[in-house]
């Protein structure tokens, strides 16, 4: 709708909204004063670009989780992360809910309905944003690990990949964008010829058939030697690390026998491990700090890079799809 109302305008018109939206990171077209009135009034009426959201705070302040509320009432989640080093991390989400029902996500139960369109996923880093800016800070990091399986939606996370990436937008380095993926075998082959450096990360959480499709569906389609084939393409195509993510689930996925599996399967591609403590939603209970400790010890005497995310969000519900289905199951 925004590129059909400028293209009867003088090309600087264009400049100075995506300067307006992304720069000024203004709020309402009213504030835009460079623009001509009627220009103001048109994109008022056919373009708002206020952003409808229920927003809550970690007691610590490093975390923040919004609810957005999009133009059909339908509702999607995104979480800024502040790490206290200058990084400020914003996870989007791709879609509204997801098909994949994996049985340790909140997003899961939800089901899935509809894809979100590409600006639709850059508001949800416009909104956070502009919310740094008034403390005098602003976005350094985006990682599409939210509600939904970015490569079911691949050409809208694209387009909004495209969009953060452009010196006139939000001009985040292509590097500071992350991907996560279920191992969606088509869509890690079209990233690798997609000429973007943004990072790969595939969330694998089991090291073999049988553990990873006992809590993800979706390793029935795309099983696991299937993801490494594409992943090994991509990593020969591009000469960019992979990150994949297992999230620590007790007594399911921690066993030393799983991370000696871990090692057979990853050493020797260029690859990392991140290990992520379970937020849990219910039907899983998270590892335990030692455990994950000795899980982490048979990776790294194996030879694998492991990092260890820190834990956010657990206050606001902060696991994927739990404060969208909460206000569901409220009826709000």
């Amino acid at each position: 709708m925004l590129d059909s109302l400028l293209a009867s305008q003088a090309a600087y018109r264009g400049r100075q909204v995506r300067k307006a939206l992304f720069g000024e990171l203004a709020e309402d077209w009213g504030q835009v004063s460079v623009l001509p009135k009627e220009l103001r009034g048109q994109l008022t009426a056919q373009c708002p670009i206020g952003i409808e959201a229920e927003v809550s705070r970690t007691a610590d302040g490093r975390s923040e989780k919004a609810l957005i509320t999009l133009h059909d009432g339908r509702r999607v989640e995104c979480v800024l992360m502040r790490h206290g080093d200058g990084r400020n991390t914003v996870c989007v989400s791709s879609q509204v809910g997801c098909p994949l029902d994996c049985t340790f996500c909140a997003t899961g139960r939800i089901g899935f309905e509809r894809n979100l369109d590409a600006w639709e996923i850059v508001e949800q880093v416009v909104l956070f944003a502009r919310r740094l800016k008034a403390g005098g800070d602003k976005v350094t990091n985006v990682v599409f690990m939210g509600m939904g399986e970015p490569f079911l939606n691949y050409d809208n996370v694209i387009g909004a990949v495209r969009m953060l990436n452009d010196p006139e937008g939000l001009a985040l380095g292509a590097r500071r964008i992350s991907i996560s993926t279920v191992g969606v075998v088509d869509g890690i082959r079209r990233l690798a010829g997609e000429g973007v450096q943004v990072n790969l990360a595939v969330s694998l959480n089991g090291p073999d058939d049988g553990v990873r499709r006992r809590i993800m569906p979706a390793g029935r389609k795309y099983p696991v030697a299937a993801v490494m084939e594409a992943v090994d393409e991509y990593v020969r195509a591009t000469g960019r690390r992979v990150m994949f993510e297992y999230i620590m689930i007790k007594g399911v996925n921690d066993s030393d026998a799983c991370a000696r599996s871990l090692v057979k399967l990853l050493k020797g591609r260029l690859c990392m491990v991140n290990l992520i403590a379970y937020n849990a939603t219910g039907e899983f209970a998270p590892s335990d700090t030692i455990r994950i400790k000795a899980f982490r010890s048979i990776l790294e005497a194996g030879g694998l890079g492991v990092t260890q995310r820190y834990r956010f969000g657990g206050q606001i519900h902060g696991a994927c799809g739990q404060l969208a289905g909460k206000r569901r199951d409220e009826g709000a």
